[in-house]
């Protein structure tokens, strides 16, 4: 298992670097390597900015949760999206910058909160997600009678784990 997430991991690093490289090239055919640079420097420099100016956000905000003893929930996933953010507009790329630049806008940073919480949502087994709810409306079947009021309703079923996520015996 270990071995094919190191795997995946570096198929990413890879093709998000040639990505970055043929994006860069890009860039410095169409307005000039000199100019590339500096801009690749001015996106670094308004990712430090911005990430001084929105990481003593979040970090205030966590703090506050925490001198009123109230769950981090958003706030201290707002504080890893602009850590990430943060590091991603530090590095040289353009690609890495508008990611990062997603993640450090406020605005901007709950879509990305969303779709990498639904992206993690969708790898995970089903047994390691969260309680599934249902309802349910029981209806008569044929030549039966509706159970009067008051009465419980009874749903026959199967235990498969006890509260412990043991599998029931």
């Amino acid at each position: 298992m270990a071995d094919l997430v190191r795997r995946r991991l570096k198929l990413v690093v890879g093709v998000t670097a040639l990505a970055e490289l043929v994006v860069f090239a890009l860039v410095a055919a169409w307005i000039g390597i000199g100019w590339t640079i500096l801009a690749t420097m001015a996106t670094s420099a308004l990712g430090f900015v911005l990430l001084a100016r929105q990481g003593t956000r979040a970090l205030a905000d966590l703090r506050e949760r925490a001198r009123s003893r109230r769950s981090p929930g958003v706030e201290l996933g707002n504080a890893g999206l602009v850590a990430a953010g943060g590091l991603l507009m530090v590095l040289p790329g353009f690609i890495g910058d508008l990611v990062g630049l997603l993640c450090l806008l406020p605005f901007t940073r709950g879509l990305v909160r969303r779709a990498l919480g639904g992206l993690v949502l969708s790898r995970l087994p089903d047994r390691m997600r969260g309680p599934v709810h249902v309802s349910s409306t029981r209806t008569a079947g044929v030549g039966e009678r509706p159970a009067p009021h008051g009465t419980p309703l009874v749903i026959e079923g199967e235990v498969l784990r006890d509260a412990d996520g043991r599998p029931a015996t």
